[in-house]
């Protein structure tokens, strides 16, 4: 048996659970444990009014990490104003900062603003504080993580020094950073937290941020009305994106005090589950969906009938309730001027500003690319002499007529052809690729200006999803001047992504074109993620996320090899996902660290595919 021990703050009595090792149904226990964990709450804070929705999940971990959070959520209310906190972290995400990187950063910095100050206000707290440190580092880091994921490393050694007492020696660079979080624990108020946390991110995140995006005063200048007009406004009523926004702002608020990674949560919780709520809308709003798509995506390119039969060829078995819809996006082709044409506009703007940062790097990549492509262009055009049964006698080898089984005695000239080839650029345009939006974007870019330099046929096209829609945005078609290549800067992120069905739709297009060597480069970060919206009636699937998402995915990437497509996967996501690329794509992916070696691990790849069978 396990139990949840008695509160060192309410005095209630233990619960008992099953041991470990065994199937534990938090199921039977959730309303102790959410019950269990408000009562912490209100305790440390001293308000009773302060909702919370406790992440009873946790307990598959860890009682001690549970407990502690919800400790912590109650100290954070009574130390600091929690809800400019919260705010403060929307508006920098709203500035293209990363949620994932800020949100550990703040999380850092929080526990030492309030962890301390706890365990002194109540000893009891300590052991179980202790008892959490050393559960995270357990489950969360079996391996040291890598030279460049400074905030694990940065984690590791903040918690290491707290459960050794100020005792643990680290390298000097990591050193410098953790004491900056240690300036936390003298925060005398919120605003002087906030600068911490700012500080901290700018310094070991995005040294870049306050010079691209803005500073803290700028971040903090950001208005409600710039957040809740989140292109929303068309389709949803402002109570409901007001809701919406404010649902966000207390998922980052309710994060900002844990310590353990979410992803390890979610992924043990997702084992557990026999059975996911799926969303099922009526037939009205579905029809509001496909005018919101069309306001904030563009008009699709496709008739009608064209449209009914791409869904009826792609859209089946896990994807029978789906939809594909095509466009060459708001900005090209609007159905009106609204705010999500400006907040593209918006975009573009960023995206072009971040190439011209690295116009330079750009250029030196566009042109090694080129060269690269160029040189094995000539080697396949080059004309070679083989033996054959046909062509040019020989007469050095008209003895082997009757002595030798390799009787060819002719020659014959074989000119390779450099203009069999296709090639077809998908880049995933998810919601997760925000913080990474323009060096997407311009990965896209040197790929096409170094495929159209040679005159190489590509299109380009962007996917993401919205409830049942998987819109795919192009960019530019096969045979397009090279000036259309600039439209790759209109590259916007936003919801889900159904890596399946987008690589199976573009796989088709690419299948259809007369060229003996097809490629297909996905730009992606290895998580697939659509919770699926379902029309009434419809089969349910199981949501598209996890093991499930992977599987098809890869299903789809080595159906596309069995027809004679070569898939490649450029990685543009955290290292954390390598493992799931690896699953998806195989060998052939490439992780591109840095944007000036972009040219040379995509160029291999490429040239290896123009010099095969030459």
């Amino acid at each position: 048996m396990w139990c949840v021990p008695e509160s060192p703050l309410t005095g209630q009595g233990k619960m008992c659970m099953k041991n470990k090792a065994e199937e534990v149904d938090i199921e039977d226990y959730r309303l102790d444990l959410e019950n269990r964990i408000r009562n912490l709450l209100w305790t440390v804070s001293g308000d009773y009014s302060l909702e919370m929705k406790p992440d009873v999940s946790l307990f598959l971990r860890s009682k001690a990490i549970a407990l502690y959070d919800g400790i912590k959520q109650g100290a954070i209310a009574r130390y600091y104003d929690k809800d400019l906190l919260g705010l403060y972290l929307v508006k920098k995400i709203y500035l293209q900062a990363g949620e994932g990187e800020l949100t550990a950063a703040a999380q850092l910095c929080i526990e030492e603003a309030i962890g301390e100050k706890l365990c002194e206000e109540r000893p009891g707290v300590r052991m179980m504080q202790r008892q959490a440190f050393e559960d995270i580092l357990d489950q969360e880091f079996e391996e040291m993580p890598a030279q460049d994921n400074l905030l694990g490393r940065l984690k590791i050694a903040v918690l290491r020094d707290r459960l050794s007492g100020g005792n643990h020696v680290t390298e000097n660079r990591i050193s410098q950073y953790r004491d900056i979080v240690y300036l936390a624990r003298k925060a005398k108020d919120t605003m002087e937290l906030i600068r911490i946390i700012d500080r901290l991110y700018n310094t070991v995140v995005d040294p870049w941020f306050e010079q691209r995006h803005g500073t803290l005063e700028q971040v903090m200048a950001v208005t409600l009305e710039e957040l809740t007009e989140f292109g929303w406004e068309d389709y949803l009523s402002e109570e409901m994106y007001e809701e919406a926004l404010e649902n966000y702002v207390d998922k980052l608020t309710n994060r900002m005090t844990d310590l353990e990674d979410s992803g390890l949560t979610e992924e043990m919780e997702d084992k557990r589950k026999v059975k996911q709520k799926i969303t099922v809308l009526p037939p009205e709003v579905l029809e509001k969906a496909h005018t919101y798509v069309e306001l904030n995506y563009g008009k699709t390119y496709l008739t009608p009938s064209e449209e009914k039969r791409m869904n009826y060829l792609m859209c089946r078995e896990i994807h029978s309730d789906c939809s594909l819809y095509f466009t060459e996006g708001i900005l090209k082709n609007p159905v009106k001027h609204n705010y999500q044409y400006e907040y593209a506009k918006r975009l573009k703007n960023k995206n072009l500003w971040y190439y011209h940062d690295k116009h330079r790097i750009a250029k030196r990549n566009i042109s090694n690319l080129t060269e690269l492509l160029k040189k094995s262009l000539v080697l396949r055009s080059e004309i070679q002499e083989v033996l054959s049964d046909r062509g040019i006698i020989v007469p050095s080898r008209v003895w082997r007529v009757g002595r030798s089984q390799e009787a060819n005695i002719f020659k014959r000239e074989l000119k390779g052809d450099a203009a069999d080839f296709v090639v077809d650029v998908l880049i995933d345009a998810s919601g997760s690729q925000m913080s990474r939006q323009g060096e997407v974007a311009l990965q896209a870019y040197i790929i096409s200006e170094a495929l159209s330099n040679t005159d190489i046929p590509h299109r380009v096209m962007s996917y993401c999803t919205f409830w049942d829609y998987t819109i795919l945005h192009r960019f530019r078609e096969y045979d397009d001047d090279q000036e259309a290549n600039q439209y790759i800067f209109n590259y916007v992120t936003s919801s889900n992504n159904r890596d399946g069905l987008a690589i199976k739709a573009a796989g088709h297009g690419l299948l259809g074109r007369e060229e003996d060597k097809k490629i297909l480069i996905v730009l992606s970060d290895g998580r697939p993620y659509d919770v699926i919206v379902n029309r009434p009636n419809a089969k349910n699937p199981a949501p598209y996320q996890g093991k499930y998402a992977v599987a098809d995915t890869a299903t789809e990437v080595r159906r596309l090899r069995n027809l004679g497509v070569s898939v490649l996967g450029v990685f543009a996501g955290e290292e954390k996902d390598l493992a799931t690329e690896k699953k998806i794509f195989g060998k052939d992916f490439a992780y591109i660290r840095d944007i000036a070696n972009f040219s040379k691990i995509v160029g291999r790849y490429l040239t290896k595919q123009l010099e095969l069978d030459s």
